[in-house]
């Protein structure tokens, strides 16, 4: 007969149960992340999205002033067929204004003949600052002068966009050979 007071006998399963349930507990403290590895994280996210940003950022710049460059290139177009119509260039007072209004035109006459140069008005660059024109240029008086002075606002720097090549980019395309005008050129 067996007593109520002898000791169980553990058996295979008993064990087994026991170490699960330890293994199961010492797992459940590792789950979390510590502090360092969450800022390890964060860190490389952060220097990540950093590299993406300034390579966004500067993707951005190089693709304004190439817009920039084609907007000069389509007003420039328009103001070639400006001068075959009237036989002049607009003049400073027009401006590039009557590429896509008219009544910039002082003349009843001109303004009859009239086509239409530029179908959306373009009065100011990439940057928000007016376009820089003139009917008699500086470095050649048989052609108009059409510019931006760029992104940092700075005439007669690097950044600038211009229908005409100075002195020093006519002196360097001489020496290299290149005979391509820049975005200008009339």
């Amino acid at each position: 007969m067996m007593s109520l007071t002898t000791p169980r006998q553990h058996g295979p399963r008993q064990v087994s149960g026991q170490r699960t349930r330890l293994a199961r507990a010492a797992s459940s403290r590792r789950r979390g992340f510590t502090l360092a590895e969450v800022m390890i994280v964060v860190g490389i996210v952060l220097a990540l999205s950093g590299l993406i940003a300034f390579a966004a950022f500067g993707r951005n710049k190089e693709a304004k002033a190439k817009l920039a460059e084609t907007d000069l290139n389509n007003l420039r177009s328009a103001m070639r067929m400006f001068q075959v119509d009237f036989d002049r260039w607009p003049t400073d007072e027009e401006g590039i204004r009557v590429l896509w209004d008219k009544t910039a035109l002082t003349s009843e006459e001109d303004q009859a003949k009239w086509k239409g140069y530029l179908e959306d008005p373009m009065p100011n660059d990439r940057w928000g600052r007016p376009w820089v024109y003139r009917a008699v240029g500086e470095t050649d008086e048989t052609k108009f002068e059409l510019s931006s002075i760029g992104e940092d606002g700075i005439p007669d720097n690097e950044d600038d966009i211009r229908s005409w090549r100075t002195e020093e980019e006519q002196a360097e395309a001489g020496a290299s050979g290149g005979s391509t005008p820049p975005a200008g050129g009339n």
